[in-house]
């Protein structure tokens, strides 16, 4: 009797956390577009590092700061589309192609929202938001030195938001009805220009002169038009296969129901992914008061551990598909039922993923012309980060599970505003109220990322985030 409960238990936890042979084929026909995208994006992203990394710390440095509130715009775009794109997965899934257009309409016109709002943020106050990250001990003349560099760098950059804005526009559109290829085609075009003209326009090769920084910010700005324009002129000329793009700029109708609900759950969104990104910038500010190193030892850190965390980041794309589109079929128990198959396979793959980044942290900072107090920073971040990956694996799945429901106020509740109410102030506090050597702060105040995974696991047993959002007609009015 005692076995018999013993196997049925075992057989119940297999069938909620582990999938079919059918069930892992979707998620890596999905998946793996994804991940080779991310990967070999990343991995160049690492290369470009490298190669500013070798012209100079103090070039490092304000890079590094660019690209840190160039992030804060990303995550904005990120956001002010998420809650369209919700619509945009279940309407799929409903084999809506009418509603997947509206949606698209309503996404082209927030993104130039935001594009216009970032331009005018950077231009004025740009400088003061570089001196931010520049308190920190360390040389006077080095500091100014960044503060040129990370300057110069984020107006060749102010180009380049345009085209990244559109690109996900249509990139996004196309992952939540399950075509991820494109978009990967589009990102390797991308990446490659943007390697083949760092190489040429930061060391000065091929006749042209060397830029150091700028040339580095003009390749990434290029690359974003090739990104885009790969994208465009291929969906608009297989509109047989992509039938929400017929009639797209025909007609700006978005009808009122649809519009008021897409606010309704996308306002929480945009302040969720605006504020989360303004706290994960914050965190960095809070440790760059710990001295000019910090800075270098997190943008080392930064960019090999991206490159890790390429499979933790595409299994929410694939949680926001395969949950959205099963909640827009009514299949609410497959749902629930995909997002734990999920979150157990995220963990799984991180376990890998976070000793392979461990044992690379020993290595991958000496390849940086850099001292060797940076390195060691570098070394110490990335083995406090391969350590908390799993619970990262948790939270980053339990999020696109919540939001793919519509719960989109419980996931600014979970999100950034755990972020700044505890996340950030409790940062703030072990960093200026304590003595502790930044190696051993940073992981320490990371700690707080393993209360996140609790409550997330909680949300998700409890159920009620799970619902279908586009049955109902009035959205259509």
């Amino acid at each position: 009797m005692k076995q018999n409960a013993t196997t049925g238990a075992f057989s119940k936890i297999r069938s909620t956390f582990i999938g079919d042979r059918r069930f892992y084929a979707a998620v890596f026909t999905l998946l793996l577009p994804i991940i080779i995208q991310n990967a070999i994006s990343n991995f160049v992203n690492l290369l470009d590092n490298i190669m500013i990394g070798q012209v100079g710390t103090p070039q490092m440095s304000g890079v590094a700061i660019a690209n840190q509130l160039i992030f804060v715009f990303i995550l904005a775009v990120f956001g002010s589309l998420s809650g369209a794109g919700i619509f945009s997965a279940q309407f799929y899934g409903a084999g809506d192609h009418e509603g997947v257009r509206y949606t698209m309409r309503f996404k082209l016109l927030t993104a130039v929202a935001v594009l216009a709002a970032g331009i005018v943020v950077f231009l004025a106050f740009g400088d003061q938001l570089i001196s931010l990250y520049l308190t920190g001990e360390g040389d006077d003349a080095e500091r100014a030195a960044i503060l040129a560099y990370s300057r110069s760098y984020l107006r060749i950059m102010l180009w380049g938001l345009a085209p990244f804005a559109l690109s996900q526009v249509y990139a996004g559109t196309l992952r939540e009805t399950g075509e991820t290829v494109l978009p990967m085609k589009a990102s390797l075009a991308g990446v490659f220009t943007n390697l083949c003209l760092n190489y040429v326009l930061i060391y000065g090769k091929l006749g042209f002169p060397a830029l150091g920084v700028d040339g580095a910010a003009i390749a990434t700005v290029v690359a974003r038009f090739v990104e885009l324009a790969v994208i465009v002129v291929y969906v608009h000329r297989h509109t047989g296969r992509f039938l929400y793009v017929e009639g797209l700029y025909s007609s700006a109708r978005i009808p009122r129901g649809l519009a008021i609900s897409i606010i309704k759950k996308g306002t929480p969104l945009l302040a969720n992914e605006l504020l989360w990104s303004m706290g994960m910038t914050t965190l960095t500010q809070i440790f760059s008061t710990r001295g000019l190193n910090v800075i270098a030892g997190l943008n080392i850190a930064s960019t090999v551990m991206n490159l890790f965390n390429v499979v933790v980041f595409a299994m929410g794309t694939a949680v926001a598909v395969m949950v959205g589109q099963a909640l827009g079929a009514g299949d609410i128990p497959g749902a629930k039922r995909t997002t734990w198959r999920l979150i157990f396979l995220n963990i799984c793959i991180c376990v890998v993923f976070g000793s392979a980044l461990a044992i690379s942290a020993l290595y991958i900072p000496y390849i940086y012309n850099t001292t060797d107090d940076v390195r060691m920073l570098a070394t110490r971040f990335m083995i406090a980060s391969a350590v908390f990956m799993v619970f990262n694996a948790v939270t980053h799945c339990a999020y696109f599970a919540i939001r793919s429901g519509g719960k989109t106020f419980l996931t600014f509740l979970f999100d950034s505003v755990y972020t700044w109410v505890i996340f950030v102030p409790y940062t703030y506090i072990l960093t200026h109220y304590t003595s502790l050597d930044i190696s051993v702060l940073y992981p320490v105040c990371y700690l707080a990322d393993i209360i996140k995974c609790i409550i997330g696991i909680w949300i998700l047993k409890s159920g009620h985030w799970a619902r279908n959002m586009v049955s109902d007609t009035a959205l259509k009015e």
